[in-house]
């Protein structure tokens, strides 16, 4: 079994199409056909479900991929071992923290392809377009997100939590319905703050925001815990409101997630990308 087959399944599998994936690896799409075919009949499984209008993974394929992950950031590691010194590697992240990224940061001083993480805290058009210019190595960005000019793999889900004042009507549920909250309470940040986020935010609502928007992040949250009827939505793992006095998050039902993804250069190596996957995915 080579590593080259294993880094062309990851690729089909991240991307759910083969001309895509033969792009991303800068490779004729016959060659990714092949080594998939090839390392199929090796395993005796069949790891991708195709027709002319979708790829998808089998159960096979799900266990398969995340072994070849792995794999791929342990060949990584024998080249680190060998005489590279652990690289400094540069993220791009919103201004807060959360436990998928220490956990992540833990991952990958410590685990398969040992690196020096620095964080980098810039807005979400900059960290996109640091990472097309080299000046970072990856970025995370949260929602709705394609790029011809990156590579963006989707990592990870979380769910979409309602964040409202302590005071709010539907405060003392345990969860909420999007259908029960009041939409003139509604309060979104500017898009241009995270276009990503906020496209996967409108996306979610049963209803059109009926107020303008409430500048940054911060801002909308000082709106919301000064009115008792009014209400946004985050990602849970991005904020913890549990020492607020005025702030409480609550869980929707039924329940609305959010994609994480991990972006890269063109040029990032497949290794590279996977190991960095590893790191941050469930």
């Amino acid at each position: 079994m080579e590593l080259r087959a294993l880094q062309y399944f990851v690729a089909v599998s991240e991307e759910l199409h083969f001309g895509r994936a033969a792009q991303r690896l800068g490779i004729v799409q016959p060659a990714v056909s092949q080594q998939i075919a090839r390392l199929e009949r090796e395993l005796g499984v069949r790891l991708l479900d195709r027709t002319s209008r979708r790829v998808r993974l089998t159960p096979a394929g799900e266990r398969v991929l995340a072994a070849a992950r792995r794999t791929l950031a342990a060949a990584a590691r024998v080249r680190v071992v060998a005489g590279e010194p652990a690289a400094v590697l540069r993220i791009g992240v919103a201004s807060c923290t959360t436990r998928r990224l220490d956990r992540a940061l833990g991952r990958l001083s410590d685990g398969e392809r040992p690196a020096e993480p620095r964080l980098v805290d810039l807005p979400v058009a900059a960290r996109l377009d640091a990472v097309r210019d080299g000046e970072l190595d990856l970025a995370l960005v949260r929602g709705a997100l394609t790029s011809t000019a990156v590579t963006v793999v989707r990592t990870w889900s979380e769910p979409l939590h309602a964040v409202l004042a302590r005071g709010h009507p539907a405060a003392r549920k345990p969860v909420v319905s999007l259908h029960d909250l009041d939409p003139y309470g509604l309060r979104l940040p500017a898009r241009d703050s995270d276009p990503p986020m906020h496209d996967a935010i409108l996306a979610a609502l049963p209803m059109a925001p009926l107020r303008p928007p409430a500048g940054d992040m911060l801002n909308v949250l000082f709106e919301v815990g000064r009115d008792t009827e009014g209400w946004t939505l985050m990602p849970a793992e991005q904020l913890d409101v549990s020492r607020s006095e005025r702030l409480l998050q609550m869980p929707l039902d039924p329940p609305v997630t959010v994609d994480g993804h991990v972006v890269t250069s063109l040029a990032t190596p497949e290794p590279c990308v996977a190991s960095y996957v590893a790191a941050f995915a469930d």
